[in-house]
């Protein structure tokens, strides 16, 4: 396990399961670091969307199941009774495999956020339209259409203004599933730059289309398998020395 600094958010020892009693995560530790590009991969199945969800509680609607051990961000238990989970999910965005921009405008896609949470001065909003799209490499591309139709824009560009939603609230975390898996190389590297300015300013976990998307922007990486976190490393370490065998297998392709 990585010495870790300035850790954002510490998942320890969590076990989630269903109401089949078959654990979807094992006893899963690891801590994340702040404004760093943590990557969770491994096969289908091996539990690495559950845990992204369970960070920012997306599961708490999910009938019989049931959750041990703690996450907490910034040090506080994330699911202590009380815990305000609206401001928990703004603090942690999340951007899924498919584009969904919403009906309407890009700019409205942009402010729809902001504007449900009380914004309503017109200045204010249009300073979160430019810095946010900027922030996500869109701006210079759009700021002369801000007022057509966001399914106009092409997959990439639908892609980089989900971002832009989830940066508009200004959050603390920005989680991303398989933010490319349907995107064309060109769109992907777009993307992926993105994430490198981002981290600065954000913390960033991501679960990425391929192992090859896994060792780019990887600052910190960790493997799962089965539930399991089998291995946790720093760069490029498990790619290019892991030290368990499961893992070497995984990243060369002898299985998954």
């Amino acid at each position: 396990m990585p010495e870790q600094q300035n850790p954002k958010i510490n998942i320890q020892d969590v076990t989630y399961e269903y109401d089949d009693g078959k654990p979807i995560l094992r006893h899963v530790t690891l801590d994340v670091t702040a404004h760093a590009i943590t990557v969770f991969f491994g096969p289908a199945g091996s539990g690495k969307t559950t845990l992204l969800r369970l960070i920012n509680r997306l599961n708490d609607l999910v009938e019989g199941s049931r959750m041990s051990g703690k996450i907490l961000l910034d040090g506080r238990d994330i699911y202590a009774p009380g815990s305000n989970v609206p401001e928990l999910r703004r603090r942690v965005g999340m951007v899924f495999a498919l584009p969904l921009p919403l009906p309407g405008t890009i700019r409205e896609n942009v402010t729809y956020g902001p504007q449900l949470a009380g914004v309503r001065d017109r200045v204010r909003l249009e300073e979160v339209v430019e810095r946010s799209l900027t922030q996500a490499a869109l701006w210079d591309e759009v700021k002369d259409r801000l007022d057509t139709p966001a399914t106009s824009l092409s997959g990439g560009q639908q892609q980089r203004l989900c971002i832009a939603r989830s940066l508009a609230l200004k959050p603390d975390v920005l989680l991303l599933d398989e933010p490319t898996s349907g995107l064309d190389p060109i769109s992907t590297a777009k993307v992926e730059e993105t994430l490198f300015q981002l981290r600065e300013h954000y913390t960033i976990i991501v679960i990425p289309h391929s192992v090859q998307q896994a060792g780019r922007v990887a600052d910190y990486t960790a493997f799962f398998l089965m539930g399991e976190l089998i291995e946790y490393g720093t760069g490029t370490a498990l790619f290019t020395s892991p030290r368990d065998r499961r893992t070497e297998d995984y990243v060369t392709g002898r299985f998954g």
